[in-house]
């Protein structure tokens, strides 16, 4: 099953011709690309699929989606994903 994950970004990354950011999927920071929501800035909440920022939602959205995500076990995939040390830092 194919599912968009909510997430916050937490910088926006200086991509030359592309728009990215960082984003906290609850502890786990991964890249996606915001071309889809130029608009979308740092502390936006975004639903991600498969490495694009697809739309924007409220924070109590987000909230209500990752832990409907968590009751489902529609998470392991990304809770298996390896944590950065530090979330300024991207692999």
């Amino acid at each position: 099953m194919c599912l968009a994950i909510p997430g916050k970004i937490v910088e926006l990354l200086d991509t030359p011709g592309v728009k990215m950011a960082k984003v906290d999927f609850g502890g786990v920071f991964r890249e996606a690309c915001l071309e889809y929501l130029p608009e979308a800035g740092l502390g936006d909440y975004v639903m991600v699929h498969v490495g694009f920022a697809i739309s924007r939602v409220d924070e109590e959205e987000a909230a209500r989606t990752y832990q409907t995500l968590r009751e489902m076990d529609q998470l392991a995939d990304l809770e298996a994903g390896e944590l950065l040390e530090d979330p300024h830092e991207v692999p």
